[in-house]
């Protein structure tokens, strides 16, 4: 034992703890699960050691290079090119840092969009930009577009490992993140990642020999040090006082600590910690808030919500309760095509949602689904509201007819503007009308190749517009219809008028 110590102790200090240069975007809470091998000096110009050639370095001509990376086209989704070409990174990563998980669907969902695309960064930007655009999805909570765009980046980049493994424990594939950790020689994982994978590969003795050494060479932290032990001995995690919470714990702890039967709450943490909750085994309280929490930001699909909320009946009444079993009674009604039963239990559903933040979630879900179906009254009402909520507005508000409510008809061009109309109904539809200049500032970006730059200013600006600042609210939306995204804007405006913050 004590010479397979000493033999592992040797191989394991071939690495050291420093980590690659991050970004200035980089987020705070990732899991410190990789290191980087120790470079040699630079002071001296490499020596041959015989008259044969060096060792050449061979890359595959076709390997994708980070920055080049996207999960699709700008274009596929109505975005300009030349997103940051002109910008300077570290200014974008300052910008994409700052970016508000709360913002406005549509105007989100085009935030998310741009750091989706495919798009040629600034010159000699090596991946650093890549590395910001992940990082703010993490922040976003949107651990699915980030895993797809770190699986096409592909590499041994221990940075770009470091985000997919702790992606991969958010979302429950960490034996795939440890059996790539294996695969590649090229990554070093620090003490308590190789802890982890060992143990869950069954490799139990592997697992406490690395933790010996590690205590061995003084690298382990005595806080990581006996949650490591307690995860590979169940019989200490069991005979002792419970661990004190890490104070800001990362998705590796955060697992060990489940783990071992001691889970934390997710509700105070990143959004990205709301994925654990998603889990079969967390209580259904917690999945219903976690998905709640997570739909909200659009970091899942609405029908991930829907599937937790009918999962089982409520077992209690009030508050979330009464919301899930309000939501239940108008899917089925809506699912078996029941007109007067969709008539007695949506508008109670479209109620709760709208007082819980997730009315465009509720109604990007189930509004196409009653889009052929004859209500009416406060269901009718209901469903016309959702309707203006999803992409087919246009359709929604052309069937309405007179029912269109005054102020959407009055924003979208489909009513004169009327000299009582509020000062948001009128910035509203300025900008969308076009009848105000974008502001210089962005359309200056533009000129410079730095479209996404000056998109995501916009986005601000109509965010705070929402807020009740309206000073360039209607240039900001004007600049999105110039830019060519005309949808955006309008049902970006049509979100200001209808939901509450953050709905």
């Amino acid at each position: 034992m004590r010479s397979d110590l000493a033999a592992l102790a040797l191989l394991l200090t071939t690495t050291t703890a420093a980590s690659a240069q991050e970004p200035l975007s980089a987020i705070d809470w990732l899991s410190d699960s990789v290191t980087t091998a120790a470079q040699p000096s630079q002071d001296d110009a490499p020596v041959s050691n015989g008259a044969l050639p060096g060792k050449i370095t061979v890359e595959p001509l076709d390997a994708p290079r980070p920055n080049d990376v996207g999960l699709f086209a700008p274009e596929a989704v109505g975005l300009p090119d030349a997103l940051w070409s002109g910008a300077e990174t570290g200014h974008l990563s300052e910008l994409f840092a700052g970016l508000p998980v709360d913002a406005l669907p549509s105007l989100r969902r085009m935030t998310k969009d741009l750091l989706s695309a495919r798009a040629a960064p600034p010159p000699g930007d090596g991946a650093s930009l890549f590395l910001s655009r992940v990082d703010a999805l993490l922040r976003m909570g949107d651990i699915d577009r980030a895993g797809r765009l770190l699986e096409r980046a592909g590499g041994t980049d221990p940075r770009l490992f470091r985000r997919a493994f702790d992606v991969a424990l958010l979302n429950g594939s960490e034996n795939r993140a440890c059996a790539r950790m294996r695969r590649a020689p090229e990554i070093a994982p620090t003490y308590a990642a190789r802890v982890f994978c060992l143990a869950r590969g069954g490799d139990w003795r592997a697992a406490a020999l690395t933790l010996e050494a590690g205590d061995a060479l003084g690298v382990i932290g005595s806080a990581e040090d006996r949650l490591l032990a307690r995860f590979l001995d169940p019989a200490i995690a069991d005979s002792t006082v419970s661990l004190p919470p890490p104070r800001d714990p990362t998705p590796l702890s955060f697992a060990m600590l489940a783990a071992i039967g001691e889970p934390m709450g997710t509700t105070g943490l990143p959004l990205a910690f709301a994925h654990f909750d998603l889990r079969p085994t967390a209580g259904w309280s917690h999945r219903i808030a976690a998905a709640e929490r997570l739909a909200r930001a659009g970091a899942i699909a609405p029908a991930r919500l829907f599937e937790v909320y009918d999962d089982r009946q409520p077992p209690a009444s009030g508050g979330t309760w009464d919301r899930v079993e309000a939501v239940q009674d108008a899917m089925r009604a809506i699912s078996g095509s029941m007109p007067d039963a969709v008539n007695a239990t949506l508008p109670d559903a479209w109620t709760e949602m709208q007082a819980a933040g997730l009315a465009s979630v509720f109604a990007r879900h189930l509004s196409p689904d009653l889009s052929n179906m004859p209500l009416d009254g406060a269901a009718q009402e209901a469903a016309l509201e959702m309707a203006l909520l999803t992409d087919d507005y246009a359709a929604a508000a052309d069937s309405a007819g007179d029912a269109l409510p005054r102020d959407v008809a009055i924003v979208l061009g489909r009513a004169p503007l009327p000299d009582d109309a509020s000062p948001k109904v009128t910035a509203l539809r300025e900008g969308l009308a076009g009848e105000v200049a974008p502001p210089e500032r962005l359309t200056r970006l533009v000129d410079e190749d730095r479209t996404g730059e000056a998109l995501l200013l916009a986005a601000e600006d109509i965010d705070r517009g929402a807020a009740g600042d309206l000073d360039e609210l209607a240039p900001s939306l004007a600049f999105l219809v110039q830019m060519g995204l005309d949808g955006t804007a309008r049902r970006t405006a049509l979100e200001i008028l209808m939901l509450d913050r953050g709905a």
